[in-house]
């Protein structure tokens, strides 16, 4: 059997094969193994590879990140989410949906057209694909802040075009019979639905309401945090008012106005709400309906749309004027008005020009 002298990383795994390997420490410290072949292939290759690791020691940017997934990138946005929004719990829920999918997958091999096709198969409304498609391009936006990773395929992903202008609101004949149903199955819950239709609040404003942001003696309350950030007075009528000296009267000591029958504070979930719909006959309606209701019902009293938005708590009379329409009544009072005064201003102009001929025919 021929011998060789000794060279260090490079050996015969099997005596006499004539095929030799090479065995070397990498940047992390792990032993690694490489098949070379001849003997003078295993010599280059350990130098090779020794010349790298000493390269990646000093310079590691010019080496291969670790792969990425998708889920690393999904737990740093949760992270963000849980940190900068209130209502980060929504974007929770959309990414364990999004998890079976893509989650083992590296984040970097995920191509615009895969996106596209799942936000296609998992959601019915423009809505709802446009909020997946963000909490898509939350998570890699905070990988590019991050550092671990360089693209982001969700910005190649088109928004939906959404439908904004969705008023549904409560009919009278269908308040009468969900009043009915909630009485029916869980008069509990009639003093928050009744509160929802004489304030307008959002589920998130109205159930985070505590006995300190109330004030009996102004007839008002104060939403700390309202969707737009700041703070917003709150008028009550006489309805809502009832609602809260109610509650007052049955509080458990907790510190938020509706609270459920232990003491703590009332969910924001609904399905209480659905079985009632479904028991009263009322479809395609959801409990932020309600706020649609209560600016229906102002806008139709009347109301002028600058008094709609302050007590809505619109940021923008843009908003408010989805409900413009629904002033049919008012609008025509005011062109009746209209033709009223020209009726009479055409009176006066007639009265003056028939004075004006006789006093014509009198020179004459």
């Amino acid at each position: 059997m021929r011998t060789y002298e000794k060279v260090r990383g490079v050996f015969e795994k099997v005596p006499g094969s004539n095929i030799w390997w090479i065995r070397y420490n990498d940047t992390d410290g792990r032993v690694r193994r490489e098949k070379a072949g001849l003997r003078q292939s295993a010599i280059n290759l350990y130098r090779k590879r020794k010349t790298e690791v000493l390269q990646g020691k000093k310079l590691p940017e010019n080496f291969r990140k670790p792969a990425v997934t998708f889920a690393d990138l999904a737990a740093d946005a949760l992270t963000w989410s849980k940190e900068n929004k209130r209502d980060w719990s929504h974007d929770e829920s959309r990414i364990s949906k999004l998890l079976p999918e893509f989650g083992y997958r590296k984040a970097e091999d995920i191509a615009p057209r895969e996106i596209e096709a799942w936000i296609a198969a998992n959601t019915s409304t423009p809505a709802t694909a446009n909020r997946y498609r963000a909490v898509i391009s939350l998570a890699y936006r905070q990988g590019i802040r991050n550092d671990r990773i360089k693209i982001n395929p969700a910005r190649a992903v088109s928004m939906k075009t959404e439908n904004n202008g969705r008023i549904r609101y409560l009919l009278p004949d269908e308040e009468t019979r969900l009043r009915a149903a909630i009485l029916e199955k869980c008069p509990e819950h009639l003093p928050a639905f009744v509160f929802a239709l004489n304030t307008g609040l959002r589920a998130g404003e109205q159930f985070n309401i505590k006995w300190t942001d109330v004030d009996l003696n102004r007839k008002q309350l104060v939403v700390p945090l309202s969707k737009h950030g700041a703070a917003r007075h709150v008028s009550l009528n006489r309805h809502s008012l009832a609602v809260i000296r109610l509650a007052r009267m049955k509080s458990l000591g907790s510190p938020y106005v509706f609270e459920n029958w232990r003491g703590q504070k009332l969910s924001q979930e609904h399905r209480w709400f659905n079985e009632v719909l479904t028991a009263a006959k009322v479809e395609k309606f959801r409990w932020h309906d309600l706020r649609h209701t209560f600016c229906s019902r102002l806008t139709m009293a009347g109301v002028g749309l600058r008094t709609v938005q302050k007590l809505a708590g619109h940021k923008t009379i843009q908003m408010t004027s989805r409900y413009a329409h629904l002033s049919q009544d008012v609008e025509l009072e005011a062109l009746d008005l209209l033709s009223k005064y020209q009726k009479s201003m055409k009176s006066k102009t007639d009265t003056r020009t028939d004075t004006a001929k006789k006093s014509r025919k009198r020179a004459a």
